[in-house]
């Protein structure tokens, strides 16, 4: 009895240790999510050498679409993919002249050839078609696809894995659920407006490409221990944001631009988990979640190991203390 008692007073203090962890970690990040915001960012031009401010997301879009792209040590698979995008965007320019589009790739402190890769694009396409935005230092998936999004011209803002596992003609997919739902939503809100009036970077609008429809072949393929740590993953997640999506950690996902600006000014979270404080966040400020099925392909190289599981615990757990404590405020944009 007395060895039981012991035991269970070293669990206790070591959950209040941790919990104590935790409360410091998400009180040190309160403020996090206005880093963005104060930094001055400009954007090299690898044919002149100069430095050219970066645009806003307060200020007005001046292209339709925008891509981000976050890469970590991508210089291998960053150019087939991104040459798939640009065939793409060309390929659609073409055919329809009102459709404008940029693309940005955020160096996430690489320390291969990544940038060399990025910035032969930009010499090829030029610096108005694709931009290049580096951190210095690696800060996290989450962390670079906010800056991305930050600093992006376009009504519609579409993040994009640098590996091309996900089909960027599946974006359109997106792009007209979005479009469905944006004239609705509109409407609603002002129903004398007239549809040439219409701005789709107005509305507040979010679409989430899903691989849920994959997941009994994957589960199928996948070591049993694998399954049972998604399936745990999937637990925390539903305890920490709340039901509404199957697949929070696909990496293509749009939005309107006003729902980009509201969202990414008041994300925490820099790496595997910001995917679920975007669900969260959405469901704060009511805007529209749609999901939708997207082809993927398992393409090697990938980033995310076992170990990343803890991280993503970690994260989720900096998330709830901080907004169910009030620590971490939540900002209208």
């Amino acid at each position: 009895m007395e060895f039981l008692l012991t035991v269970a007073e070293l669990g206790l203090t070591l959950l209040v240790i941790v919990f104590s962890v935790v409360v410091l970690e998400a009180w040190r990040r309160r403020h996090s999510n206005v880093s963005v915001e104060s930094e001055t960012t400009t954007l090299e031009d690898p044919t002149s050498l100069k430095q050219v401010p970066c645009p806003h997301i307060s200020d007005p879009a001046e292209k339709y679409l925008s891509l981000i792209v976050p890469a970590f040590n991508e210089e291998q698979r960053l150019p087939a993919a991104l040459q798939e995008t640009m065939d793409y965007l060309q390929g659609r320019a073409s055919r329809d002249k009102s459709f404008s589009y940029e693309v940005v790739i955020v160096d996430d402190g690489s320390v291969d050839g990544t940038k060399r890769v990025a910035f032969d694009f930009v010499r090829k396409y030029t610096l108005d078609k694709i931009r290049v935005i580096p951190l210095g230092k690696n800060q996290g998936k989450g962390e670079a696809i906010r800056k991305g999004m930050m600093h992006s011209r376009g009504e519609l803002l579409l993040m994009l894995d640098a590996d091309g596992a996900t089909r960027v003609t599946d974006l359109e997919k997106l792009e007209n659920q979005i479009l469905a739902v944006a004239r609705e939503e509109n409407s609603i809100r002002d129903p004398t407006s007239k549809h040439v009036d219409f701005r789709i970077g107005d509305v507040q609008v979010s679409a989430f490409g899903s691989r849920a429809h994959l997941e009994e072949k994957a589960i199928a393929t996948r070591k049993w221990y694998r399954n049972f740590l998604m399936k745990g993953f999937h637990l925390v997640v539903l305890l920490a944001a709340g039901s509404g999506l199957r697949d929070t950690q696909c990496g293509f996902k749009m939005f309107t631009r006003a729902a980009a600006r509201r969202l990414f000014t008041n994300i925490h979270l820099k790496r595997w988990c910001f995917d679920v404080e975007l669900v969260f966040l959405c469901k704060r400020f009511n805007i529209p979640m749609l999901e939708i099925s997207v082809k993927w392909s398992e393409i090697p190289g990938s980033k995310v190991s076992m170990l990343s599981i803890p991280n993503m615990l970690w994260e989720l757990a900096l998330m709830s203390v901080g907004y169910r404590t009030g620590m971490w405020k939540i900002h209208q944009a």
